[in-house]
């Protein structure tokens, strides 16, 4: 159970006692905090422990919810933005009510329907949580000795670039993953698990998806589906470095820019050849 009730973090409280409005739920220091009635359910009894999420209501009053965002505290989160007022936006980060990005801490003007990855933080002022799309105060510079190659990480898709995507790793660092190693589909918001790549001089860090070493046999792989699909359709398909990323996909399963790759490996080692017509297994 915790010690204190902690906003933006699941809390592990215990059940206290009813009210009109809910429950009252309890830290070991004494302090207690409503779960709405919304949110009782038949199986909560007074002296249970339950987790809940610690948030603030509309007149900024401590209130727990069994809800879990899209992002805790000091987390980062992709969410569209709902609403905006000539003091800040709104995002919708999972819960009833909208968390507030102030105009400070925006890095463009938000406008209702964008989509942005934004930090969770706490606006010490006010006592409340608010949303940074302008978040590089919080971003820490990454060390050999906290990071080390191919170390597992979590990271949050946040932004593609013509190098390849940005990304936040552990809520704590920022660091790119190249186009020319993602051999899969990924997104902007997606959260992944990946691998540390290089702590670079310039105190850079770059990742990957998979473990170092993998490269080589994921590159074998788009070879083989290549291969293999031909092979099916009588040794010839009408496909080329142009071809439309959909149709890629749908064929081989494989990222235009993978297909490419392995389309020029088969070609150096002779095993097919191409024309604007199409690919021809030799």
């Amino acid at each position: 159970m915790n010690e204190n009730i902690q906003l933006g973090l699941i809390n592990t409280l215990k059940i206290d006692r009813d009210s009109d409005h809910g429950f009252y739920l309890v830290a070991n220091d004494g302090d207690d905090v409503l779960l709405p009635k919304a949110y009782v359910t038949k199986d909560m009894h007074i002296g249970d422990e339950i987790e809940v999420f610690i948030y603030t209501d509309s007149e900024d009053r401590f209130v727990a919810t069994t809800q879990r965002p899209k992002a805790m505290l000091d987390e980062f989160g992709y969410f569209e933005v709902v609403d905006v007022t000539p003091f800040g936006a709104f995002v919708d980060w999972g819960l009833p009510k909208d968390l507030f990005v102030p105009k400070a801490l925006q890095k463009i003007p938000l406008e209702k329907g964008m989509k942005f990855v934004f930090r969770v933080c706490l606006d010490e002022k006010s006592d409340r949580l608010v949303g940074a799309h302008k978040f590089k105060s919080y971003i820490k510079e990454p060390t050999s000795q906290e990071l080390i190659q191919n170390q597992k990480v979590n990271i949050i898709i946040r932004e593609k670039t013509p190098l390849g995507f940005k990304v936040i790793v552990e809520n704590k660092y920022e660091a790119m993953i190249f186009h020319n190693e993602i051999f899969e589909d990924i997104w902007i918001g997606q959260k992944k698990v990946a691998y540390v790549k290089k702590v670079r001089d310039d105190k850079k860090l770059d990742v990957c998806l998979q473990p170092i070493g993998k490269e080589k046999e994921l590159e074998e792989t788009a070879i083989h589906r290549i291969k293999k699909v031909l092979a099916k359709n009588g040794g010839e398909l009408e496909c080329n470095y142009k071809s439309e990323p959909e149709l890629i996909k749908e064929l081989f399963g494989l990222s235009k820019k993978n297909y490419k790759k392995a389309l020029t490996k088969l070609l150096e080692d002779g095993v097919i050849t191409l024309d604007e017509d199409g690919i021809y297994l030799k």
